[in-house]
């Protein structure tokens, strides 16, 4: 089962990347927090801060990553291809 779909690129997202350290995925409707988390410190080597997650009137799940201070975002949407 894939966990991660992909990444979000909106308005939000830039915002929510440079104000707080987060990045936005699409993301499984079946995961949990737990397995979100660890899906993506394994694909990324990092540290992930806190996960939270909605699902959207569109009925697709996203998932709202915080990572860790010695982590910026930025550089993560840089690897993505997103900035």
């Amino acid at each position: 089962m894939q966990i991660i779909k992909n990444p979000l690129s909106t308005e939000k997202s830039i915002r929510l990347m440079e104000s707080d350290n987060t990045l936005i995925f699409e993301v499984d409707k079946h995961a949990s927090k737990d397995a979100i988390k660890g899906e993506i410190e394994s694909f990324f080597k990092v540290r992930v801060a806190t996960v939270r997650t909605r699902i959207g009137p569109d009925a697709k799940k996203r998932a709202y990553i915080r990572f860790a201070a010695d982590t910026p975002a930025i550089d993560i949407a840089t690897k993505l291809g997103l900035i």
